[in-house]
C-alpha cells in the first residue's frame, strides 16, 4: 500500500518560509493499493496538485474513491481545483458522513458557485457520484479493500477511517479529540494493530488545555493512542497553522520520547506499507 502526502496543515492554507520543510496545504492524502485502487483521503488544497499528478499517471481515465472525513472547509476546499474533476471520461465517488437535515451533496455544490468561483458544479463534467454512509458502515473497494467508517468526537461531527487492504491496514484519524481526558473508544478501534495511524496533534499541550471544545488533540495524545492501540507507525497530522517547523520538530523530539516510531506528516511524502520498525520515511 502507497501513502502520498498532499497537504498536512490544519484550519487553513499557511504557505511561506516557516512552513515550508513539511508544508502549509491543508488535508490531502492519496493511497494506492495491491489492487490498484486509488483512495483520497480530504479534498483540502492539497488535492490541486494531487489532481495534476493523477492527470499524468491515469491519462486516459482516471477512477477512485475520495473519503471525506467531514465537511469544514480545510477538508473540501481544495475540490473546486481537483483538475480530474473537469473531465468526463474520469469517475470518481465522493463518500461522507450522513446527517440529519444536511446533504452532502449539497454542501459539495455549495461552494462550486458564484459569486465564490467564476464556474459552478455543472462545469464537472466527470462522473461525480456522492454517497451517504453512517457510523460503523462498511466499504468493498475493489476485489481486496475494505473501508470502515467510525465516528470521532469534533465538533458539527467527523468520520475516520480503517483502511485495509491484503493485511496492510492504515487509520485516518484527523481532526479528532478525546474528550474528559479518556481515549475515544472509535479512535482505538479503527487504530487497533495499524501499520500507521494518522491522527490530528494540532495543539500542544498548553493549547489543548485552553482550547478543550476545539475538537484537536495535542502530540501526546496522538502518541497514548498508538501506545494503547498497539499500532507500529504514528503520523502527527494537521499541523497548526501558527505552528513553525521549528516548533513541529520541537513537539517531534518529545513525541519520540513516548512513541519511538513517531515521525511528522509532510507534503509530498511517500511511503510504502508495511514500514519495518526500525524504518522511517524519509
Amino acid at each position: 500500500m502507497r501513502v502520498r502526502f498532499w497537504g498536512v496543515r490544519g484550519s487553513m492554507p499557511i504557505p511561506g518560509p516557516e512552513t515550508v520543510r513539511y508544508g502549509g496545504n491543508t488535508p490531502c492524502i492519496d493511497v494506492f493499493t495491491s489492487d490498484q485502487q486509488v483512495i483520497i483521503l480530504d479534498a483540502g488544497t492539497g488535492i490541486r496538485r494531487l489532481g495534476r499528478q493523477l492527470m499524468e499517471e491515469y491519462p486516459n481515465r482516471a477512477v477512485g474513491t475520495i473519503l471525506i472525513s467531514h465537511t469544514h472547509w480545510d477538508h473540501i476546499q481544495g475540490f473546486p481545483f481537483f483538475t480530474p474533476a473537469f473531465v468526463r471520461q474520469n469517475r470518481f465517488v465522493l463518500v461522507g458522513q450522513k446527517r440529519v437535515g444536511q446533504k452532502l451533496e449539497s454542501v459539495i455544490r455549495g461552494q462550486v458557485v458564484e459569486p465564490y468561483l467564476p464556474f459552478g458544479y455543472g462545469e464537472l463534467e466527470a462522473d461525480l457520484m456522492i454517497k451517504e454512509i453512517n457510523d460503523e458502515e462498511f466499504m468493498v473497494i475493489g476485489n481486496d479493500t475494505l473501508v470502515q467508517a467510525r465516528k470521532v468526537p469534533h465538533p458539527g461531527g467527523c468520520l475516520g477511517f480503517r483502511i485495509e487492504n491484503r493485511g496492510v491496514v492504515l487509520a485516518y484519524c484527523t481532526d479528532t479529540s478525546h474528550p474528559d481526558e479518556r481515549l475515544d473508544e472509535n479512535v482505538l478501534q479503527l487504530a487497533q494493530g495499524a501499520d500507521l495511524l494518522i491522527h490530528d496533534s494540532q495543539f500542544s499541550l498548553e493549547e489543548r488545555q485552553q482550547f478543550p471544545a476545539w475538537g484537536h488533540s495535542s502530540w501526546l495524545e496522538s502518541c497514548q493512542v498508538a501506545l494503547e492501540a498497539g499500532v507500529r507507525h504514528l503520523a502527527l497530522f494537521h499541523h497548526d497553522p501558527d505552528a513553525s517547523d521549528d516548533e513541529l520538530e520541537r513537539r517531534l523530539v518529545k513525541a519520540r520520547q513516548v512513541f519511538p516510531r513517531t515521525f511528522l506528516a509532510r507534503e509530498g511524502m511517500s511511503i510504502e506499507l508495511p514500514l519495518g520498525d526500525d524504518e522511517r520515511p524519509a
